[in-house]
């Protein structure tokens, strides 16, 4: 069953493809999520997100908004052991939930979870990224782009989840759970599409998945 807008059929098939991805702790992660109705990429989005580290060779990668590590867990397989995953979240819960996953696959020593805004914790952060990924309330994404777009390495990425707001960003009339936050995309998503600095694209798949390139 789709979980975003594209073709529930679609989706099937790709998620068929993927059977070699199973593992108990990924499938338990996924299940915590449902239950709790906790807001995670999918599998296809999360191996996306991991193939897209690995084609730049990804080894310091900063996670605006990191939930209990399910985000983590793809790009922490993709750095290496030589890499790090800075992980931001403000409820502490969610970390003591990611170092347990994370750590039950050998991931956690690759990555560095901590608490508070996700913007306070980029700004004591120094040096440039090789992906900014970005998953934090919606009405933030104008400013965590403008945040992150300076500390991106040439060839580097930015990533945003929900790029495409179940659809509302091409919609007219629409009703928004949280006011402000389709506005709030599609300003992030234009200012990312006017920036002569970056190449970008925007994947459909899911929730629709931005990626720019940083010339």
């Amino acid at each position: 069953m789709s979980d975003g807008i594209q073709s529930p059929v679609i989706e099937d098939y790709m998620r068929s493809l993927l059977t070699h991805t199973d593992h108990p702790v990924l499938i338990e992660m996924e299940e915590f999520a449902r239950l709790r109705d906790f807001p995670i990429v999918n599998r296809l989005v999360g191996i996306f997100l991991e193939t897209q580290a690995k084609m730049i060779n990804a080894k310091r990668v900063f996670e605006f908004g990191s939930g209990f590590g399910y985000s983590a867990y793809w790009f922490a397989k993709a750095v290496g052991a030589d890499g790090c995953v800075m992980c931001s979240d403000a409820d502490a819960a969610n970390r003591e939930r990611a170092e347990k996953y994370l750590a039950a696959v050998d991931l956690w020593q690759r990555t560095e979870f901590r608490v508070g805004l996700a913007q306070d914790v980029f700004a004591q952060t120094d040096g440039l990224f090789d992906i900014c990924y970005n998953d934090v309330d919606k009405d933030a994404y104008p400013e965590i782009w403008q945040m992150a777009r300076n500390r991106i390495r040439s060839g580097g990425l930015y990533i945003a989840d929900n790029a495409l707001w179940h659809g509302r960003v091409a919609m007219e009339n629409y009703i928004d759970a949280v006011l402000g936050s389709t506005e709030a995309i599609v300003e992030h998503n234009r200012l990312i599409f006017n920036d002569s600095e970056f190449d970008a694209f925007i994947n459909p798949v899911r929730d629709g998945v931005i990626v720019a390139r940083k010339k």
